[in-house]
């Protein structure tokens, strides 16, 4: 299968070539229980509030009638406002088998209530997407970049050419640390290290193929 590229030395995997159990799995992409849902904006939603839905459980990612379909264009903005520190490590984006799939995800980190007009800045990375039926395909970030992140913006700026974007699921892995007084909880949202999972296959800046 042919994995795509990202711009800015970023890459991505398989999360299946973990060889993780479900279970272990489930919880490495559980930093959507870090997000502030209340307070999450996704702009140019053709359904309001439907944004939040595609941040779920990994095991419940199949779940197709929750989604997000962007209105005017094919361009869709998520606000993500986290209840602390995250560092983040990977994303997977889950969308349709068609050309309604985006086809470029762009990062900001700690820009509350961006909107498209910001957008012309320069984002903290850039990937190029492939289509994800499945949820299985992960796109690492440049951790160094993304150590400490209150608020994450996700631009999909473009998809293979349909009229509107759909996506069913957004999965996110990192860490979350929360701040207290006198002391820090920190969350790994990984399973825990194996040495196998350092064989994975990394995505160069040019395109890759896994067997």
């Amino acid at each position: 299968m042919s994995h795509g590229h990202s711009h800015g030395g970023g890459g991505c995997r398989c999360a299946a070539e973990r060889e993780e159990p479900p279970e272990q799995r489930g919880l490495a992409y559980g930093l959507y229980l870090r997000i502030d849902l209340e307070r999450l904006q996704c702009l140019n939603e053709s359904r309001e509030g439907s944004g939040r839905g595609v941040f779920k459980p990994w095991e419940e990612r199949a779940d197709r009638s929750k989604y997000v379909e962007s209105d005017a264009d094919e361009e869709l903005l998520f606000n993500i406002p986290f209840t602390g520190n995250v560092k983040l490590k990977g994303i997977i984006v889950m969308g349709e088998d068609d050309d309604s799939h985006p086809s470029e995800m762009r990062l900001y980190k700690n820009i509350p209530q961006m909107s498209f007009g910001d957008t012309d800045r320069e984002p903290d990375q850039t990937f190029s997407l492939n289509r994800d039926v499945t949820g299985e395909l992960e796109y690492a970030t440049k951790i160094s970049r993304f150590s400490n992140v209150y608020h994450l913006s996700i631009h999909i700026s473009k998809n293979f050419g349909a009229d509107t974007t759909k996506i069913f699921y957004i999965g996110l892995r990192g860490e979350w640390t929360e701040l207290h007084r006198h002391e820090v909880t920190i969350c790994n949202y990984e399973a825990s290290a194996n040495p196998s999972d350092h064989k994975i296959h990394q995505v160069t800046p040019q395109t890759h193929f896994i067997s």
